[in-house]
């Protein structure tokens, strides 16, 4: 006599979840079933469209914008850079000989050491302040807002505006150097070296660490507050928390600012034009202004177009260096791809 055994069917009932199975008791943690013939467990992912990921189609206008006013100036000076021109006729063909002249030049070696100082000054003087004001404008002080709205107002001025500011400011004959000679001596901060580098880099930082700032506010007001909340249960002060919270956390958002930091302090050039002109002497004269005098003033485009072209290798390398050692292109978000 043969006894037929059915499968008898049980339900398993845990956190909320029904799982019916044939035979077998499955414990769930209130997930579901793969579904569409997967096994193993491992979700399906999403296609783009269902999560919002934009198509390559979205590309195409950057893309081109990018291409005509960014690529295509730069290739044309890249070619520039072998020719030799003036800026009437045609461009002649000039080999390697301004790329020889750029190297052999004191005032090109010159003008990149004191390039590379100005950024280094900027970089060690704004990264400091802008941190400790955009943390502070981040709370929750009485008047913050009112502080902070007067203390912006350098990013709605251009640079040439700020440097003629300036520069009637610190004027040695009616600004006012001339009216505090205990402070300021014979009040002629343009004339000697280090007070006119001292000069564009206090310019630069009056200027430009507002907009620093800025970065900082918006990332210290993105900290999770139960952080804080966490480190106060367990006696951490206010030095410790910002030590051990505020600056781990605001680790993005400081390299994005000492890139864009280094990039504005290779490239400064209307600053040094109007408040020193390059002097005294070529004792201010960095390597933006330097490619302006070879080639606006001199009418050697092609060595201009060579001096460009080493700033922006510089500029770049530079960028890429920071990005590698910081461990920036290795840093993700929670919502990277969306």
């Amino acid at each position: 006599m043969t006894t037929r055994m059915t499968p008898v069917r049980t339900s398993a009932v845990t956190d909320g979840t029904s799982a019916v199975t044939d035979g077998t008791s499955a414990v769930t943690d209130g997930s579901s079933a793969p579904t569409g013939g997967r096994r193993g467990g491992r979700p399906r992912h999403a296609p783009a469209h269902e999560v919002g990921r934009p198509g390559p189609a979205w590309a195409v206008p950057a893309t081109v914008f990018f291409a005509l006013f960014a690529m295509a100036p730069l290739v044309m000076v890249a070619v520039l850079s072998f020719t030799s021109w003036n800026g009437l006729g045609s461009p002649e063909f000039a080999g390697l000989d301004n790329w020889s002249g750029v190297f052999a030049d004191p005032v090109m070696i010159k003008s990149i050491w004191l390039s590379l100082l100005l950024t280094t000054l900027g970089v060690a003087v704004q990264t400091p302040l802008s941190i400790l004001l955009g943390v502070w404008a981040a709370g929750q002080q009485r008047n913050r807002a009112v502080l902070s709205a007067i203390y912006f107002i350098p990013l709605l001025l251009s640079s040439t505006a700020v440097s003629v500011l300036w520069r009637a400011l610190l004027d040695p004959n009616f600004g006012v150097p001339s009216q505090a000679a205990w402070l300021f001596g014979d009040g002629d901060l343009f004339g000697g070296r280090a007070t006119a580098i001292g000069v564009l880099a206090f310019v630069s930082t009056w200027q430009f660490t507002p907009f620093h700032t800025l970065i900082y506010q918006g990332a210290a007001r993105a900290i999770p507050h139960v952080l804080y909340q966490a480190a106060e249960m367990d006696g951490a002060g206010r030095y410790r928390q910002f030590f051990h919270i505020t600056l781990p956390q605001l680790r993005t958002p400081i390299v994005t600012s000492t890139i864009l930091m280094v990039v504005g302090g290779l490239t400064t050039f209307e600053t040094v034009l109007i408040l020193t002109q390059g002097g005294p002497g070529t004792d201010t004269t960095i390597t933006a202004f330097h490619m302006y005098q070879k080639a606006f003033k001199g009418f050697d485009f092609g060595a201009g177009s060579a001096i460009a072209l080493v700033l922006v290798l510089a500029a770049t390398i530079v960028s890429l260096v920071m990005v590698k050692l910081s461990g920036y292109d290795t840093m993700r978000g929670s919502t990277e791809g969306l």
